[in-house]
């Protein structure tokens, strides 16, 4: 039986709006469990919830109902805070609101020496973590000097250097260009499948949830898809009713199929499509 990395159970999330004081309920009794080693995406449009769910997940934001369990510990027992953070590390969409130092492995080092990692470690471990995400020939440079998708892949290094078991990504590369967000998903699967990392993906592109084990979709603080990326992309018109689209090759295979092409309509890749055809 799969091991549990995150459980949430009957949670919710209220806020006060600003001004007003009137009160939103942001995540709505949201049950769900991510495995260790999965690789999950959450797909929804902003204002869905995503992030909020995001930040539950690793104790950043704590549940006004219900239980968030990360490694079998509540978010909610101070005394596990520390440990939730160093179990489940969080990358965010700016990069440049995590990066901290002037020069790369300086950022790299900062988690670890944080966590009172001795020295030689630390090294060891910045070593290691700018090989994983292929940066270590920029290890002296300054950061600011980087572009949007190599300073991404810093925060991610910075991340992995404090050996997290599982990383939570809210929306890594909605503020990238295509190049920059094919270095961050190559970097995605890689901790995944190699590194052997469970990853929490929140975006909103759907052609970047076609890796996923596992796909959510929310809206308006509710999960209200959930399947694989097979399961998921073949309900075009279910899918685009919630605002989302789906991957363009999918959408292509769906057209043809209404037009009386004999296609599979849970087509995800271009080497599908061609093979069909």
């Amino acid at each position: 039986m799969a091991e549990k990395m995150i459980e949430m159970k009957n949670v919710s999330y209220e806020y006060k709006s600003f001004g007003d004081e009137s009160i939103h309920l942001a995540i709505e009794n949201i049950n769900i469990t991510v495995n260790k080693g999965e690789h999950l995406v959450i797909l929804g449009h902003n204002g869905s919830g995503k992030s909020t769910l995001a930040k539950m997940m690793n104790g950043l934001l704590l549940p006004t109902s219900g239980d968030v369990y990360v490694n079998g510990m509540n978010t909610k027992d101070e005394k596990h805070t520390w440990n939730i953070r160093e179990i489940a590390g969080m990358v965010f969409q700016n990069p440049d609101n995590q990066i901290v130092a002037t020069i790369v492995e300086e950022d790299v080092a900062f988690g670890p020496e944080n966590q009172g990692i001795p020295p030689l470690e630390i090294r060891e471990r910045v070593d290691e973590a700018l090989k994983i995400v292929e940066m270590t020939k920029y290890k002296n440079h300054a950061p600011h000097l980087l572009s949007g998708g190599q300073k991404q892949r810093i925060a991610i290094a910075g991340i992995l250097a404090m050996r997290p078991e599982c990383i939570i990504l809210d929306e890594p590369t909605a503020m990238l260009d295509p190049i920059g967000r094919r270095e961050i998903i190559n970097t995605i699967k890689k901790l995944n499948k190699k590194e052997n990392k469970t990853i929490i993906h929140i975006t909103h592109y759907m052609d970047e949830a076609v890796e996923a084990d596992r796909i959510l979709v929310m809206e308006e603080g509710k999960i209200v898809m959930e399947g694989t990326p097979r399961e998921i992309f073949s309900q075009v018109e279910k899918v685009k009713n919630i605002g989302l689209d789906v991957p363009q090759v999918t959408e292509l295979a769906f057209e043809l199929n209404k037009e009386g092409f004999n296609v599979p309509v849970n087509i995800l890749t271009v080497e599908e499509l061609v093979d069909a055809l």
